[in-house]
């Protein structure tokens, strides 16, 4: 169009030239540019995590590839227990942050819990659209707390669900993060639903479950379903026959602030790493992390260049 308008101009004195062709200019670069100009003019993308290893990868996925997609973000790394982080979310400290879909709906709706993987996320982003926010896809991977022992108390007491704890004739500690004794899908579930009553809860903080079940401090605890030291068969997780701990699956929860500035581009980078997590993939990055002392940074850096998400 510049050289058209010069050829057509070429009569026309230099000043002339010179000033259409720098007002033509200027609208081809605008025109060049809409996304990064309607980005920066955007809300602030704060993503936060919740604090243990597995959130920690969980957001550097996300914010790794939405930064590599031209996004800006914020990115605030353990901010503590879901209870927690709930009210960061709420309160606008953050807006997105990586959730697990049977948490949202048993300990944050205190709705009682659905049948399957999807009735359990659609209850959840229900009760987020209400509240001004909404859920991204879920991952196929799922992560659920669950009843773990060491191999060796499993085989003594003959346990194998975890019905089978009332049978054992003496106290049992049961370690865990400090919010299990009250979530329904932790300890309060183990005591209100299953009747188990030989439980002593002993919280746990800056010490891994597994080192305290190592080192005797409890007897069992809240494992999660995608821990890699699970791999080694020194532990064993009890069947939950009454299903206290739910289904779940990850998925972001986002305020619509930021879903109705960015749109589409925004949803298909987040979704796009979501639908890369396998269980197989997170039992990997959590090894990685957990077991190798690799920083997550590294290993969800790693993980999407192979995915091509970065």
């Amino acid at each position: 169009m510049i050289r058209k308008h010069t050829r057509r101009a070429a009569k026309a004195s230099f000043a002339v030239s010179l000033a259409v062709a720098i007002v033509i200019g200027l609208l081809a670069a605008a025109l060049t540019r809409p996304a990064n100009a309607q980005r920066s003019m955007g809300p602030t993308i704060i993503l936060g995590t919740k604090n243990f290893g597995e959130e920690y990868i969980l957001g550097q996925l996300y914010k790794q590839a939405l930064e590599a997609k031209g996004f800006k973000v914020s990115y605030k790394e353990g901010v503590g227990s879901s209870e927690i982080i709930d009210a960061a979310l709420t309160s606008g400290k953050i807006n997105m942050y990586p959730e697990y879909t049977g948490v949202i709906v048993l300990d944050l709706a205190h709705q009682k819990g659905p049948a399957t993987a999807q009735a359990t996320y659609l209850a959840a982003k229900a009760f987020e659209e209400k509240r001004g926010f909404t859920l991204l896809n879920k991952t196929p991977f799922y992560d659920s707390d669950a009843f773990g022992t060491l191999t060796s108390t499993a085989k003594k007491y003959n346990l194998k669900t975890v019905s089978d704890v009332k049978k054992v004739p003496t106290k049992l500690q049961y370690g865990g993060f400090p919010e299990c004794q009250t979530r329904i899908t932790c300890f309060k579930g183990l005591t209100d639903i299953y009747g188990l009553t030989n439980l002593t809860f002993v919280p746990l903080s800056g010490i891994s479950i597994y080192t305290a079940l190592d080192d005797g401090k409890v007897d069992a605890g809240d494992v999660f379903t995608t821990d890699p030291q699970l791999a080694s068969g020194k532990y064993t997780i009890l069947t939950d026959t009454k299903h206290i701990f739910g289904f779940q699956n990850v998925a972001p929860i986002v305020s619509k602030k930021i879903t109705a500035a960015y749109g589409l581009k925004f949803a298909i980078t987040v979704n796009s790493v979501s639908a890369k997590l396998t269980l197989k993939a997170m039992i990997a990055m959590n090894k990685a992390v957990i077991i190798d002392k690799q920083s997550p940074a590294k290993v969800a850096s790693a993980f999407l260049k192979a995915n091509h998400l970065k």
